[in-house]
């Protein structure tokens, strides 16, 4: 299984603390044979599940022009017409993903084109499926221009595990449908901002995965 690149150090490091916790535990009280046994299965659960987060499965990438995939595995839970005010100042269809502590973390470009927009809010940590982690939370807004002119805003939001959004790529920069751009660590949401003309291929429910999964025909 393939490791992404942000999980490596924390898998590292890991093994470490958990041995050091261990010892300053035990230095305070003499442990059981059974509450010894009881630690070394809690950390062993608690690296395997580190190692299911930070995987990084390998995906084919259709890329279709008039198609957008979507950013990121998770989960729809929100479809609703909306007023974008930061960049695209229009009204708009936003498909909200809600990314679980169990789907693969890694986010990629839902469309082709170069990055007109790029802006970081700092923010606060409430639940990623609050109604109002999109304007709350701490969050990335990325907007990318196709060749036909057409524009399209998603964001990177930060949830209450979530501490770290990691953006790859820099304003101005040409970019591929389905390439990785990033990564949010444990627990987090997408969101992307279409036309309202656009022809929506998903449901609230529906399970997706990002780079595969189409979310509109534009």
């Amino acid at each position: 299984m393939k490791i992404h690149k942000e999980g490596k150090e924390i898998l590292l490091w890991t093994p470490v603390l958990l041995l050091l916790i261990y010892y300053g535990m035990h230095k305070k009280v003499v442990f059981s044979y059974h509450q010894s046994i009881g630690f070394a299965v809690v950390s062993g659960a608690l690296y395997f599940w580190l190692i299911y987060f930070f995987r990084d499965p390998y995906r084919i990438i259709h890329t279709q022009d008039q198609y957008i995939l979507g950013p990121a595995d998770g989960k729809v839970i929100n479809i609703q017409n909306v007023y974008e005010e930061e960049y695209l100042q229009e009204e708009c269809i936003k498909i909200s993903i809600f990314m679980s502590p169990f789907n693969v973390h890694v986010n990629r470009f839902p469309m082709s084109g170069r990055i007109v927009f790029f802006k970081y809010h700092p923010g606060k940590y409430l639940v990623a499926f609050h109604p109002k982690a999109s304007t709350h939370n701490e969050r990335t807004s990325i907007v990318i221009e196709n060749e036909n002119g057409q524009q399209i805003l998603f964001r990177q939001i930060a949830g209450f595990m979530a501490r770290r959004i990691k953006f790859y790529f820099k304003e101005g920069e040409e970019v591929q449908q389905g390439e990785k751009c990033g990564f949010i660590k444990f627990g987090s949401r997408a969101e992307v901002y279409l036309p309202l003309d656009a022809d929506i291929q998903v449901a609230v429910g529906d399970k997706i995965k990002g780079g595969v999964t189409v979310l509109a025909k534009i």
